[in-house]
């Protein structure tokens, strides 16, 4: 009996010297894979990277056909025109902001800062879609640019809204 529990003793040390074993592997095994994901931030976060060498411009609205009424609770489409003034411009998105009853429209453009430019001015029509879901008439500002003083210019449409 006395063999039996040496021996039982004895394999409960094995399995303790086995699991300190493990922990120890694992952290080894913790503080390599820090060290790697370390390295690869600091590999990957170059500082002279000009892969984004891009600044966003808002155009002015040239034209905007708008419907003449809204019927309460449907959809319309708007389709405004535009000018993107170089080769490096391209379109990024709608500026479109809430303002009470109105809605002021402008373009984002991406400029590329990176590229040679060509000078081509390109016209470019874009459509979005209204939700009519306010019964109060829709006044639509369409941005035109700034004044000598750099205050907004916008054409404004206001749109009535049937029930």
């Amino acid at each position: 009996m006395a063999t039996k529990i040496r021996l039982f003793n004895a394999t409960i040390q094995n399995i303790d010297i086995l699991r300190k074993q493990i922990r120890i592997k694992i952290q080894k095994m913790k503080r390599l894979l820090l060290n790697l994901l370390l390295v690869f931030l600091l590999v990957s976060c170059s500082l002279d990277d000009d892969s984004n060498n891009f600044t966003i411009e808002t155009l002015s609205v040239k034209e905007a056909i708008v419907p003449s009424e809204f019927d309460f609770g449907s959809r319309y489409n708007i389709t405004i025109m535009y000018d993107l003034p170089s080769g490096c411009h391209s379109f990024y998105n709608l500026y479109y902001q809430y303002e009470g009853t109105s809605r002021i429209v402008a373009v984002n453009t991406r400029v590329d800062d990176n590229d040679a430019c060509t000078d081509d001015i390109r016209e470019v029509e874009y459509v979005f879609e209204v939700n009519v879901v306010q019964r109060q008439d829709y006044t639509f500002k369409f941005w035109k640019g700034t004044d000598a003083g750099g205050e907004n210019i916008f054409e404004e449409i206001i749109v009535p809204v049937n029930e």
